[in-house]
């Protein structure tokens, strides 16, 4: 491959050339040149309106349901989602049937996953079938690729599991991920508990479920000084304790998704079932907060959350309807349009970019040349509509269909190849 990139601004914080405007020339899966007005003859040129490059983007949380969920999306649909939203590299999650719990299961989606544009990451069970009794074969998954270990959206409830796996992770550099909810408070809530849910007379999440479980797993990860990952924050005093927790020199970091920063619980008026996600939007306090975690790097990944259901599961009664929204192709345009005028652009960049990469352990691109190219390629003001025939995922279901977007990816580079999105 030869490609030149023509009048590229760079948005890379710390780069010498952040904000500048520049060629690139990639030959042979390398960056041989980064300069101006670049003049070669047998090279693909790719140019177009407003255009800028980052190194390539990082969803640190998706599921693509394979195997054993095919029927919603599976490896090959999650990839071509994944590249269509500008992502060079994605973290799956372990909620598959048979559940990721052992290094057969991570050998199957490396297997599957060779020669892709879109590099997978996958992260393994902190217990066995995700049923939060006994410890999954961690190691075993480490040495076979797992970057990380989760019981995905099934918290582990038993504080003495969680602890028994911070301190067995840190005997070999691994990564708790939780998903911070307090099942016996949650209950069998739909929504977040308040003013919206009280007029809608629906059950509700108080914030409490997920505050009070952020709470115990920050003084176990304190009693095993190891490190812990926090996934899908959504309320504001959660923002709150995990920052004291950081200021205490504690290694506790966080994400959150990208539509908890969009929505907030108004949405769900007509009770449309594509806005019924866990955790569930809440409100416009919450969302502020949870801007300024992001500001001050409280928070330091924004992650797509894609979670693929059939239609049977959606058009439902909404107390009946399942959890998540597909969400790859629209991450980058919810958080942009939720942070414009808020937090800079290069900064949060960094949370699709470089922080998910290092919590995770994994190499992190570079824009310089005589490295190998992993670069996404953006327009952040591009105004477009995301319709239903633009969908790459097996599911459709998503709030975004027919809503005006602002951001958009133009193309990714990567492992030799180059895909327009």
């Amino acid at each position: 491959m030869k490609l030149l990139i023509k009048s590229a601004v760079i948005v890379s914080k710390g780069h010498p050339l952040n904000g500048k405007k520049t060629d690139i020339l990639i030959e042979n899966d390398v960056i041989t040149s980064i300069s101006n007005n670049i003049d070669i003859k047998d090279a693909e040129v790719f140019t177009a309106d407003n255009l800028h490059v980052s190194i390539g983007w990082m969803d640190m949380r998706a599921n693509f349901c394979d195997p054993g969920f095919e029927h919603r999306e599976d490896l090959h649909t999650g990839l071509n989602a994944a590249a269509k939203g500008g992502f060079t590299a994605v973290a799956l999650v372990p909620s598959t049937h048979p559940p990721v719990h052992s290094k057969s299961q991570v050998e199957y989606i490396l297997k599957n996953t060779q020669g892709t544009i879109t590099q997978v990451f996958p992260m393994g069970c902190i217990s066995q079938n995700r049923e939060g009794k006994d410890m999954a074969e961690m190691y075993d998954m480490k040495l076979a690729g797992a970057v990380a270990f989760t019981d995905d959206k099934r918290p582990v409830q038993n504080a003495g599991l969680l602890l028994r796996a911070l301190q067995y992770n840190k005997l070999f550099n691994g990564l708790v991920i939780n998903f911070a909810e307090d099942k016996y408070i949650a209950a069998d809530g739909k929504v977040n508990e308040g003013i919206t849910s009280t007029k809608l007379g629906l059950k509700g999440i108080p914030a409490l479920a997920e505050e009070l479980m952020i709470e115990r797993d920050i003084y176990l990860a304190e009693y095993a000084d190891a490190p812990l990952h926090f996934t899908c924050i959504s309320a504001a005093r959660s923002v709150a304790i995990i920052k004291k927790a950081q200021q205490k020199g504690l290694k506790i970091t966080a994400d959150v998704a990208a539509h908890n920063l969009y929505f907030d619980d108004s949405v769900l008026e007509n009770f449309d079932s594509n806005y019924k996600v866990k955790p569930p939007f809440r409100t416009q306090t919450d969302i502020a907060a949870l801007i300024e975690g992001i500001k001050d790097e409280t928070i330091s990944v924004i992650c797509s959350d894609h979670s693929p259901l059939e239609i049977e599961l959606k058009d439902r009664e909404f107390d009946h309807a399942g959890f998540g929204i597909i969400a790859l192709q629209t991450t980058f345009a919810t958080a942009n349009a939720a942070l414009k005028n808020k937090v800079k652009l290069e900064d949060w960049l960094e949370t699709i970019t470089r922080n998910p990469r290092k919590i995770l352990g994994i190499e992190i691109p570079e824009i310089k040349e005589g490295v190998k190219a992993n670069l996404t390629l953006f327009n952040p003001d591009l105004n477009w509509e995301l319709k239903p025939e633009d969908i790459v995922s097996k599911s459709k279901n998503t709030p975004f269909i027919g809503k005006k977007l602002n951001g958009k990816p133009l193309a990714i580079i990567n492992k030799g190849k180059f895909n327009i999105c």
